[in-house]
């Protein structure tokens, strides 16, 4: 999922009605209208340092899934200060805020949809060759981004000041404990009633880059918590200001963990998906559906799906041609290809939801998580 920076509503009732309260400290990066964009430059804006943990699907439990043998990353340096600056400037915007905002039953704030028009800056630094070719060096598969729509997603959180003041003492705690080659503990892990930012969840597309747009010197918690194949809650830590993580989300079950000791949390979330196009698709709409001008999300995605149908379609095309002037005809293998785009177009079919029946910010919680413990505890919490 299947997150940027707003500033987080006190509550799912006060960001629903007519006039908002926003944080003194995200009102005053707000911008009153889109400012001029910078232009993306590599040397000045990226400051990559490759993760030094980088973890398999294999050693999390998930051998046999995925488009990668790669599961997620720790959090490693990505872009500088000036290029943070520059992304804020675009996503906080008045525009953004006015036009681009969402709300669900998994995340109360997210921004998404604002690029390029709202934020070309955004768009061109997930669209550059040099980007794309460190997401996919850490994500072991050439990616491009799954839909213009999905560049980029924010999650935004903010605490109030009495919340800031009740994780003092936790600070200290957080000195002591034990990093563990980037998978941290959190003084709240165990507490039943912590609100996450982002509840537990698959991910619509293969892979996402997180991009922490926040100062996180005081946070406590911010971890992205990744259920494996054992059963096991894994933390990676959240990422500082300036890093990324990348995750192999469609395919690993995961929460964003909630965040005190900062005013604000913001994550800049960039879904990809294979270049290629006969690596098998998984794509789905599950998470981005309610959440989403339609008529954009369907284009974006009917587009991409015939172009790769279209891609393969021409590839079998020149296979038979070259077998029929040596006279052979693969029976075998012609109906297997039948079958696969079959069943792609079958899964285009069950993903275009008519429009009247989707339900803004409503997300079906059986259907973007998989293992039995999590949905059941999902429905127990529906029922409340």
């Amino acid at each position: 999922m299947a997150s940027a920076d707003v500033l987080l509503p006190q509550s799912a009732a006060s960001f629903d009605s007519g006039k908002r309260k926003r944080p003194a400290s995200l009102l005053d990066d707000m911008a009153p209208t889109t400012p001029k964009a910078p232009t993306f430059e590599p040397a000045k804006h990226l400051n990559f340092q490759p993760p030094n943990k980088i973890w398999t699907m294999e050693e999390i439990g998930f051998a046999d899934k995925g488009v990668s043998p790669i599961a997620v990353s720790e959090p490693f340096p990505l872009f500088t200060t000036e290029a943070i600056k520059a992304m804020r400037a675009e996503v906080l915007s008045k525009p953004v805020w006015d036009n681009c905002k969402y709300s669900s039953n998994l995340a109360k704030c997210q921004l998404r949809g604002f690029a390029p028009e709202y934020a070309p800056f955004v768009y061109d630094v997930w669209r550059s060759p040099e980007v794309l070719a460190i997401v996919s060096k850490i994500a072991g598969v050439e990616l491009v981004p799954a839909l213009d729509l999905e560049i980029a997603h924010m999650n935004i959180s903010s605490n109030t000041e009495e919340q800031i003041e009740t994780v003092k003492q936790a600070l200290a705690e957080k000195s002591h404990r034990e990093a563990d080659e980037g998978v941290s503990g959190c003084p709240w892990e165990d507490d039943e009633d912590a609100q996450p930012i982002v509840d537990w969840h698959t991910d619509s597309y293969p892979f996402v880059c997180v991009t922490m747009l926040s100062d996180c010197t005081n946070m406590i918690g911010g971890e992205t918590a990744l259920r494996t194949g054992t059963g096991d809650i894994m933390k990676v830590r959240g990422p500082g200001m300036g890093h990324a993580v990348i995750l192999q989300g469609r395919y690993i079950e995961h929460q964003a963990v909630r965040a005190l000791g900062t005013t604000e949390r913001i994550s800049m979330v960039t879904s990809f998906r294979p270049k290629s196009a006969f690596i098998k698709d998984d794509t789905v709409l599950t998470t981005v559906r309610p959440i989403s001008d339609l008529t954009e999300l369907y284009s974006q995605y009917a587009e991409y799906r015939f172009e790769m149908l279209e891609e393969r379609i021409r590839a079998q095309l020149r296979e038979i041609r070259e077998r029929r002037r040596a006279h052979r005809f693969d029976t075998k293998a012609t109906k297997a290809f039948i079958r696969e785009q079959t069943t792609f177009l079958e899964s285009m079919l069950k993903e275009l939801v008519d429009d009247e029946m989707v339900k803004a910010g409503v997300m079906d919680v059986e259907e973007n998580l998989f293992s039995e413990e999590l949905l059941q505890e999902r429905r127990k919490k529906a029922k409340l």
